[in-house]
């Protein structure tokens, strides 16, 4: 492993465990085991460090989403994998779970923008597949932008706001109700 594979390694841990904040290059240079200096060679400063972890991040989401997806599904149950797969992987990455007790703790400017950009990122991918569905005649004409956002919400409100004070839902429930409260909705019948 290379010197500035190494460097983003410990950033990543020490992003995870202290959070944006907390975290210095003194912090990133012990986990890495090199001269703070060295970082520099890398990265001009925290900041950057942080964006290159969330970049990487950002692709490992949209892999994720990919992963799961299947031309031979409808929307629907492409919508349904991709979103329970990222979700999933939000609430248990333990670099995604520190930055949102952060966002919402401590309110990092840098983090909150860091959240935006995954749930952008996530909208965007949500956006091309509705606009596809429409020109495909599978779902009838809506806002795409709009239609990403509240399957991104209801998706979020049933993975991860409910399991706060309920038993988590099965994947099949969590179909299953956005089937009742969004596909029958934009039926083209």
């Amino acid at each position: 492993m290379d010197r500035k594979e190494e460097i983003r390694d410990a950033a990543r841990q020490s992003f995870s465990i202290l959070g944006y904040k907390a975290t210095t290059m003194d912090h990133v240079a012990k986990a890495a085991n090199v001269g703070k200096g060295t970082i520099y060679n890398f990265f001009r400063n925290k900041e950057e460090l942080f964006q290159d972890i969330i970049a990487e991040l950002l692709l490992e989401m949209k892999r994720k989403a990919e992963s799961v997806m299947d031309d031979e599904q409808s929307l629907k149950e492409n919508v349904h994998r991709s979103l329970v797969e990222l979700l999933q992987y939000r609430k248990s990455h333990q670099l995604t779970v520190k930055l949102v007790y952060e966002a919402r703790e401590i309110g990092t400017a840098a983090v909150k923008e860091a959240l935006q950009n995954i749930e952008s990122l996530i909208l965007d991918y949500l956006k091309e597949k509705v606009i596809a569905a429409v020109a495909e005649g599978d779902i009838r004409q809506c806002d795409p932008e709009i239609t990403a956002f509240m399957m991104l919400k209801l998706y979020t409100a049933l993975i991860i706001d409910w399991e706060e004070g309920h038993e988590p839902l099965s994947k099949e429930k969590i179909l299953h109700l956005f089937d009742d409260y969004v596909f029958k909705g934009l039926s083209p019948e």
